[in-house]
């Protein structure tokens, strides 16, 4: 009796460890990447944690945002991955993509910010010759000369002690 109940609970621990695993494989990992605003051309951070619900990578951090590929140059506890990269110089909405050794890709966004670059126009021409930056001299300043004995001040701290 004790034979068939525990084959039965080990029966029923693999029905669901068989429910649970696939889903599991389906979730998207946590990773992180940031800051999610970033200047043109500035550097940009991703990091991902295999113990902790994010996954072990199988390649770089990869978007057309980047101005470069993020390789993973940081280790640490709890499966942790991490690197720096730097954004291309062009303003807009980006997404890099995380690819895990299971399978499994994930994305986040980002934004180069900046004002995009507008079609561009020529410059206006002129017939008119260009004003005269040219401005008429000052004339010098005068030197004022001292006259008569140097001031040592007027008593203003009271009589000294010889005074009394």
């Amino acid at each position: 009796m004790l034979k068939k109940a525990m084959i039965g609970a080990l029966m029923l621990g693999a029905a669901q460890l068989a429910v649970i695993a696939p889903a599991a494989a389906t979730t998207d990992p946590s990773w992180y990447l940031g800051p999610s605003e970033v200047g043109p051309g500035k550097q940009i951070y991703a990091e991902t944690r295999a113990g902790a619900g994010g996954c072990t990578p199988k390649g770089p951090v990869t978007s057309p945002g980047l101005a470069e590929p993020i390789t993973w140059t940081i280790g640490g506890n709890f499966g942790k991955y991490g690197g720096y990269g730097r954004v291309v110089k062009t303003p807009g909405k980006y997404v890099a993509t995380l690819t895990c050794s299971d399978g499994r890709k994930s994305t986040r966004a980002f934004t180069v910010t900046g004002i995009p670059p507008t079609t561009t126009t020529k410059p206006p021409t002129s017939t008119k010759p260009p004003k005269s930056t040219t401005t008429k001299p000052k004339a010098p300043q005068v030197a004022v000369k001292p006259a008569g004995a140097p001031q040592t001040g007027g008593g203003a701290f009271g009589p000294m002690a010889w005074d009394w």
